[in-house]
């Protein structure tokens, strides 16, 4: 799955850029893409069923719970690049039950991922339109672009630093669009991404949205190896602005399992307009 994937603070950004020399060995033979091209393609285990936790906290601290069920699974295509399918369903509460999320995520940089919001009140399945993937997912702080891995070949990167995240290295890596275009499409002008040096896994990254004049915090502090797969149990989005926290999206997810029996089926508009 995409790293949510997905993408700090002028203090970050005002320190010096450290010479690739003075870094481990393995950060001095790497660049910034092609640490994003390991971020990208790392193990990320396949068809996988796991159950999950949205909660929507508020500036007021209100809270908001929503529970969900989701399926992924690659396929490989015949130039060997790995497409990915995701399907969700909303369980509760009343308001969203049987809502449905279906995306597919090309790994091909020329083919846009596809998004569909299957909204059961209306009975209506809604593509989402590239210029909709800036919006937010379900009134999360997670944008529709942040569901799916993002085009490499879209963005500038540079290696800014080594920080420690948890008691890991990391590399802060800079992430600059090269497009008007792209910046529409992800809602972000700029990012800054905190990859760990051992397992290429984003585990905090900020964004500075194109509107609004806000950032964005991603934080996963919840990391373990399930089936030999390092898999994120746990991460939050922080919108802040002026350093106040406006809204914040915690996901949690629990009884992970890959190698499920998960037919093509499965990933279907008919079966996401069908539901669970």
């Amino acid at each position: 799955m995409k790293t949510a994937t997905t993408l700090l603070t002028t203090a970050v950004l005002g320190l010096c850029v450290l010479d690739l020399a003075a870094l481990p060995a393995v950060a001095a033979e790497l660049n910034a893409r092609q640490i994003m091209d390991n971020v990208n393609g790392r193990d990320d285990g396949d068809n996988r069923i796991a159950e999950m936790q949205m909660v929507l906290i508020d500036k007021n601290g209100d809270k908001r719970i929503r529970k969900i069920k989701t399926f992924d699974k690659d396929q490989i295509t015949e130039q060997g690049e790995e497409d990915r399918r995701r399907i969700m369903f909303f369980l509760a509460p009343a308001d969203v039950k049987d809502t449905g999320f279906l995306t597919y995520d090309f790994a091909a940089d020329e083919k846009d991922d596809d998004q569909w919001l299957f909204l059961p009140a209306l009975k209506k399945t809604k593509r989402i339109a590239t210029s909709d993937k800036s919006g937010s997912f379900m009134g999360s702080d997670f944008n529709y672009s942040d569901m799916t891995r993002r085009e490499l070949d879209a963005y500038d990167f540079k290696i800014l630093k080594e920080q420690d995240v948890r008691g890991h290295k990391t590399w802060l890596i800079e992430a600059l669009p090269k497009t008007q275009d792209q910046i529409d499409e992800t809602g972000y002008k700029k990012s800054v991404l905190f990859v760990r040096q051992d397992n290429f896994i984003l585990v905090r990254a900020v964004h500075w949205t194109d509107v609004g004049g806000k950032l964005k915090y991603l934080d996963v502090p919840g990391l373990e190896q399930i089936d030999g797969v390092w898999t994120i149990t746990s991460m939050t989005m922080t919108t802040k602005k002026n350093k106040v926290t406006e809204h914040k999206t915690e996901m949690t997810f629990s009884n992970v399992r890959y190698n499920q029996d998960l037919d093509e089926t499965l990933f279907t508009l008919r079966r996401l307009e069908k539901g669970l």
